[in-house]
């Protein structure tokens, strides 16, 4: 009988925290993005996550921008953040109905996310390759910087783009299309395909 009363208990706290937490992180969440000079309509968040715009960085978001946070709000049970940085000068716009799950997006210069994109569980979106490829460069900081290559990202209307993904600089990704699990997009994509691999090819068109 005790047992049943522990196990009763222990799955309505479960329930309760499952009402509860998500409306609290949605606050602080919303609290973090205007600190951060971000402009959205409305945010909804599992967990807080890990928000950067820099001073001159622009962020906007539409209508029911959705973050994954805390390992409760996704299947795969990894622990985690989304993580969202827009440097000096970069421009970083999300669209309405947007979906992110432990996602890493680093902005150096311009990703447009357009409307109802999914993007899976730990997605890197990178529109900087970080460092030069110069080797000379790389030995001294500031040269390291000036001499990145970035370039612009856009990820069209209803793209899902699967779990684990890399998309990098100057890639397009077309309305429609499902980038498979695991892919490193280093391409544009068309639209209305299934692509997936490293690096990420065309499997074949949507029907």
């Amino acid at each position: 009988m005790l047992n049943k009363i522990l196990i009763l208990a222990f799955k309505s706290i479960r329930e309760l925290k499952y009402h509860i937490w998500p409306p609290i992180t949605t606050l602080f969440t919303k609290i973090l993005l205007k600190l951060n000079g971000a402009k959205f309509s409305s945010v909804h968040s599992s967990g807080i996550p890990v928000i950067h715009i820099s001073r001159n960085g622009v962020f906007e978001a539409g209508k029911n921008f959705v973050l994954g946070n805390s390992r409760d709000s996704y299947v795969s049970g990894l622990q985690g953040k989304c993580k969202i940085e827009v440097r000096n000068g970069a421009v970083l716009r999300i669209g309405n109905s947007v979906g992110l799950t432990l996602t890493t997006i680093i902005c150096h210069e311009q990703i447009t996310i357009e409307d109802n994109v999914n993007i899976g569980v730990g997605v890197h979106v990178f529109d900087t390759d970080f460092h030069s490829l110069n080797h000379e460069f790389r030995r001294d900081s500031k040269l390291d910087r000036e001499n990145k290559k970035t370039k612009p990202i856009l990820i069209k209307n209803d793209v899902f783009i699967g779990a684990h993904s890399i998309i990098l600089k100057g890639v397009t990704i077309g309305e429609n299309s499902v980038i498979g699990a695991g892919s490193v997009v280093t391409k544009s994509i068309p639209a209305n395909v299934i692509a997936a691999g490293n690096p990420c090819r065309v499997i074949r068109e949507l029907i």
